[in-house]
């Protein structure tokens, strides 16, 4: 932000003007969550920098439209100090707290204020927070145990949260609402700090068009650009026109995760699903998906896909747009030479293929396995397994998610999509033209649903992703496509009835509404 602001200041819109465009936009959304302010009490923390100066614009025009605003400045400002002179000269009360107000003062505004606005510390601070800070932000959290408690804002980030790895001071409150200004920070989609955000609003602050994006490579997934991405359904269309997809999945103990994903793919969208399952599970999900094409495989004793069937899959792979292969197949030494016919020695590269599940624990015992195959691929690891494709423990997976994805994609030249709260979709970071390394693109899911803690719904997004790649979507735009519809189907479920109980097949059955929803025009 601090570049994209001097690149601002260059293009010839100033920092003043941008720290003008925040306070308002501040400003107007605390006014539409209460639903006017008039007359209402308003206590704004204020710290030493811009973050503090925004907080003293928003107090300003808080004021202008008839609150009672009250600014507490918890630290030394510049001085002069121009914001605060203009807001002290429309109103607003400005006490320096701690110096000439006694913090306790502090207990009595609270009680009697609708808003708190935390515009403290910005994204220049990482230490831990200690003196006046902490024990005003102590007292602050305190409020959220009254039964009529202040509306809690945090500007720009919640004080006490890192900016880059969101990293969080056992002080900082948990807030109504975060509003982001010009872009969301990355420490504000991860964990622990994710818990204190609240409602993530990203708020335009009047950067100039394209300043400096091309620079930036990370991306929150937005409703604005899914909508882009959603393939067109001309009336004139047959099954044809959305692709066929192949599903490798299941097992003699596993038959549900083979369901789950043909089920994800037809509700995506996709023309044709093919599902190539052993044999003796074909007759069961046979009876369950009756508008899935189905594959009986070679199988081992134990009811699991037996290496010979790569072959199989080989002589017929023509006749498909894409293939996802791995939900619940299982771990043996046929499934482990399976998956090496298939996916590393084979012709399968020729098309678009997703990874996922067992499919990928049985990759991570191939060595160096992304040196023997080449062609588009899509790796959906969680954690854990994401810990066994890399040797590392899950701990130093989810550190950094969006590096850790990023790292591994540019290792295995592959998109990755790291699943969980916030799942990370990398592309592979390339050499550009000019000879310079190409930063791979890392966008990040605004979904942290805790309903999805639950079987199969992994292998739901697996559906999702193959069904976009049958229908053409190129890997990575298929990934981040099914990762938000996959987050937005879940949403949709848990605000009717929860986050407890719900089931996978649940969120594929919500996917045509979301779809459509979110279909252009």
């Amino acid at each position: 932000m601090t570049a994209l602001e001097q690149e601002s200041e260059r293009q010839g819109t100033s920092t003043d003007t941008l720290m003008e465009n925040a306070g308002l936009a501040v400003a107007l959304e605390a006014r539409q969550r209460m639903g006017g302010v008039a007359g209402a009490g308003v206590v704004v923390l204020v710290g030493p920098g811009n973050n503090g100066a925004d907080g003293l614009v928003v107090a300003r025009h808080l004021r202008r439209w008839g609150a009672e605003v009250t600014a507490c400045l918890l630290t030394s400002r510049p001085d002069p100090d121009p914001k605060a002179d203009l807001a002290r000269s429309y109103g607003v009360s400005v006490l320096a707290l701690g110096e000439d107000t006694e913090v306790e003062f502090l207990d009595g505004l609270l009680a009697r204020s609708r808003l708190v606005i935390d515009a403290i510390l910005g994204t220049g601070r990482s230490r831990p927070l200690q003196g006046l800070v902490r024990e005003v932000l102590l007292r602050v959290a305190a409020t959220r145990k009254r039964s009529r408690r202040p509306l809690l804002l945090a500007l720009d980030l919640p004080t006490g949260l890192n900016a880059d790895t969101g990293a969080v001071d056992d002080a900082t409150p948990v807030m109504d609402a975060t509003l982001a200004l010009g872009f969301p920070k990355a420490g504000l989609l991860a964990f622990p700090g994710a818990e204190r955000v609240g409602e993530l609003v990203t708020l335009d602050i009047g950067l100039p068009d394209g300043v400096g994006q091309d620079d930036i490579s990370l991306e929150l997934l937005t409703v604005d650009w899914v909508s882009s991405q959603i393939p067109p359904r001309p009336l004139d269309s047959h099954k044809g026109t959305y692709g066929h997809l192949l599903v490798v999945a299941g097992s003699r103990n596993f038959v549900g995760a083979a369901c789950l994903v043909a089920r994800a793919a037809h509700r995506a969208g996709a023309g044709l699903v093919t599902l190539a399952t052993p044999e003796s599970v074909y007759p069961i999900v046979a009876s369950q998906l009756t508008e899935t094409i189905h594959l009986p495989l070679p199988e081992d004793a134990e009811g699991r896909v037996h290496a010979d069937a790569a072959q199989v899959i080989h002589e017929g792979l023509t006749r498909y747009d894409a293939l996802a292969v791995g939900s619940g197949l299982g771990q043996s030494e046929n499934t482990l030479a399976f998956i090496e016919g298939l996916l590393v020695d084979g012709p399968v590269s020729t098309i678009p293929t997703l990874v996922d599940a067992d499919g990928l624990n049985n990759l991570a015992r191939l060595p160096d396995w992304w040196q023997r195959r080449s062609g588009p691929l899509v790796l959906t690891p969680h954690p854990g397994e994401m810990a066994t494709l890399t040797g590392l423990s899950t701990l130093e997976v989810q550190r950094d998610r969006a590096a850790m994805a990023r790292q591994w994609a540019t290792q295995w030249q592959a998109v990755v999509v790291l699943k969980g709260a916030f799942t990370a979709v990398a592309e592979p970071s390339v050499p550009s033209t000019n000879g310079e390394q190409y930063e791979g693109l890392v966008r990040l899911s605004p979904f942290a649903n805790p309903g999805l803690a639950s079987g199969g719904t992994g292998d739901v997004l697996t559906g999702i992703i193959g069904s976009l790649l049958a229908q053409g979507l190129a890997p990575f735009d298929a990934s981040g496509c099914g990762v938000y519809l996959h987050g937005q189907a879940a949403a949709a479920v848990t605000s009717a009835q929860g986050p407890v109980g719900l089931l996978a097949s649940e969120v594929s059955e919500a996917l045509p509404l979301t779809i459509n929803s979110l279909r252009p025009g």
